[in-house]
């Protein structure tokens, strides 16, 4: 077989490959073999029907077609490899010679994956939650302990904010019961911003007894409903006063006012440090998308949101969720479902090349012992062993891909510890603690206590690795 690549305008490119004769007629063997086992002749047993006798009875058009069906998928698999065509859709494919006859010649025009520059990257400003404890998340926290050993007790006033009111609620769209938006005696506290965007302005300034009705967009949907609530109560919470008495009896592991506020701010720490470190890869992640100019293809869009997509009706069947009704509940239809999600697969894929331009530049590559290291993490999660992922892989050429994911994941560690880290207001997160950076005596880097989640390099499920088998 020979073969030839040529660039094209845009992301393609065009493979030319001849098969000449003699290796052809190696694919037509094959195609009457399986021919031989579809046709039934007197005298012979099935699919021991020899060639010959075969091309007398059905002729060579038939094996020819066959072989042509076959093998061309398979040679254009191989000079995919040859020439490290990354392929980002189903190639078009053209047979220019030898249908009837003689060599096979046929051309494939490949959409393949764009290489695209980020300038900037080894500046990415990234914006994360604060991980510093300022006093009014410290008052937040004391309030929320004191409102837990508080009462509740009845206010002849209009409903205000922080209030707890009893309701009766019913929603309905065109005289249907909206499903979870019905029911009697509900305890709500005002401003927790449940229900829908105004939900909580329609309450404020109504009294006890009052029915109010209201149009509405429930939160989760994108069809209004007519609301009918009926007030029957509202009540005040009215917190203890905070002294040491207090504490020593409520919370019995702390004796002073002061030793439960040292404790709560270490836990605020801790918990704003977590938020911090849970939205780090997500916020670099975007902020490296925004770098990308060029428009992500839309086949690798599409291929994007179709795995996210499956991923959901997957997710909804394992917790025994009914996807239409889901759907009829939050007033979607199916294809808005799926739009839904076109914009974050944009992104992904934006991510996608990004990451792989950012391990290029670097010239971060996947070294043997990575390869080695993903194979044995992959049999440890998969219950196999690591020689057969590897010959799974091998076997089915996904090895390029596999080592790119490592690359990628690679180029994420990199932006991880070379970014700038911003809170909210433009001020400096200090690199060390968010990483968990530990140092040795002479202030030398140890380790990480953030472990930098893999950029999907499990290319496959147990259930992929199966196939590849």
């Amino acid at each position: 077989m020979k073969s030839s690549l040529e660039a094209l305008e845009g992301n393609k490119v065009k493979l030319y490959v001849e098969v000449d004769e003699a290796e052809f007629e190696h694919d037509i063997d094959r195609a009457f073999k399986v021919i031989a086992k579809e046709v039934r002749l007197p005298g012979f047993r099935n699919g021991k029907v020899p060639r010959k006798v075969l091309e007398a009875r059905v002729g060579l058009a038939p094996a020819r077609e066959q072989a042509l069906r076959d093998a061309v998928p398979q040679y254009l698999a191989k000079a995919v490899r040859e020439h490290e065509v990354d392929l980002i859709a189903t190639p078009e494919v053209e047979i220019t010679d030898g249908e009837e006859s003689g060599p096979v010649e046929f051309d494939a025009t490949c959409e393949v994956r764009p290489v695209v520059t980020v300038p900037g990257y080894g500046g990415l400003r990234v914006e994360l939650p604060s991980i510093d404890v300022s006093d009014a998340d410290l008052e937040e926290a004391r309030a929320g302990e004191l409102k837990r050993g508080g009462e509740l007790v009845d206010v002849d006033r209009p409903v205000e904010l922080g209030d707890y009111v009893t309701l009766d609620l019913a929603a309905a769209r065109e005289g249907e019961e909206v499903l979870g938006l019905n029911t009697e005696d509900w305890s709500y506290e005002v401003g927790q911003g449940w229900v829908t965007d105004d939900f909580d302005d329609q309450l404020v300034g109504a009294s006890a007894g009052d029915e109010l009705t209201f149009t509405s967009t429930p939160k989760g949907t994108e069809e209004p409903a007519d609301f009918t609530v009926t007030v029957t109560a509202v009540q005040a919470m009215t917190a203890p006063e905070l002294t040491d008495d207090w504490v020593a009896d409520n919370l019995g592991e702390f004796d002073t006012v002061e030793e439960w506020n040292e404790s709560l701010r270490e836990s605020l720490q801790e918990s704003k440090l977590a938020q911090a470190r849970q939205q780090l890869v997500p916020s670099i992640s975007t902020a490296l998308a925004g770098l990308v100019e060029l428009d992500p293809p839309e086949a690798m869009v599409n291929a994007e949101l179709n795995q996210r997509v499956q991923g959901m009706v997957q997710q909804f069947q394992s917790q025994g969720i009914d996807l239409g009704q889901w759907l009829n509940a939050t007033g979607q239809e199916p294809d808005q479902f799926v739009e839904s999600m076109r914009e974050p697969s944009a992104e992904a894929v934006k991510v996608d090349l990004a990451l792989r331009a950012v391990a290029e530049a670097e010239q971060l590559e996947a070294e043997p012992h990575d390869l080695d290291a993903e194979y044995a993490r992959m049999a440890m999660q998969y219950g196999q062993k690591a020689k057969e992922i590897r010959k799974a892989y091998e076997q089915n050429d996904a090895v390029p891909e596999l080592q790119a994911e490592i690359r990628k994941s690679k180029a994420l560690d990199w932006l991880v510890h070379s970014a700038e880290f911003v809170d909210e207001t433009g001020a400096a997160i200090d690199r060390d603690t968010l990483l968990g950076h530990t140092h040795d005596e002479d202030g030398n880097h140890l380790d990480d206590e953030l472990d930098t989640p893999d950029s999907d390099t499990d290319a496959g499920s147990a259930d992929e690795e199966d196939s590849k088998s």
